[in-house]
């Protein structure tokens, strides 16, 4: 399958508005470690990729994120600040984000814990939902030569 490239396109500024809210809502499910609401930010078969992990739909990224939660997470935070952002016609769009998981105290994110994230977000509605998302640290883990 092919995309036209007259299909993407800029959002007008309510799309952008309402998409970039989507990290918000994330954000704020995640600072209450809340991970009913974080799981309901995206649609019932969203992808999530993230390190040592991959959830093939809401109810297991639910479960995921509960235990997470309780161990790897526990007292975290996690930002994410738009970077780029285009629509993929009228319903999905794709959001690239950088930010990553703060730990207490932390303003931003650990020079270990920053990431690149790719959000592919689709209207639902009014809402607009997360139908799969995946992050990659900022830092290149594997330096080659000429890093």
């Amino acid at each position: 399958m092919s995309v036209s490239a007259g299909l993407v396109t800029e959002p007008a500024d309510a799309d952008k508005a309402a998409i970039a809210a989507v990290t918000q809502k994330l954000g704020a499910a995640w600072a209450k470690h809340d991970a009913d609401t974080f799981a309901e930010q995206f649609v019932e078969q969203a992808t999530m990729v993230i390190a040592g992990a991959y959830c093939d739909n809401r109810d297991e990224i639910r479960e995921y994120m509960a235990g997470a939660y309780r161990g790897r997470f526990k007292d975290t935070r996690v930002i994410g600040k738009p970077i780029n952002m285009r629509m993929l016609g009228d319903d999905v769009a794709i959001l690239l984000t950088r930010g990553g998981v703060l730990e207490p105290g932390d303003t931003e994110p650990q020079h270990h814990r920053a990431v690149h994230a790719c959000w592919v977000v689709v209207r639902e509605g009014t809402q607009w939902r997360i139908a799969a998302y995946q992050n990659t640290p900022v830092h290149n883990p594997w330096p080659t030569t000429d890093d």
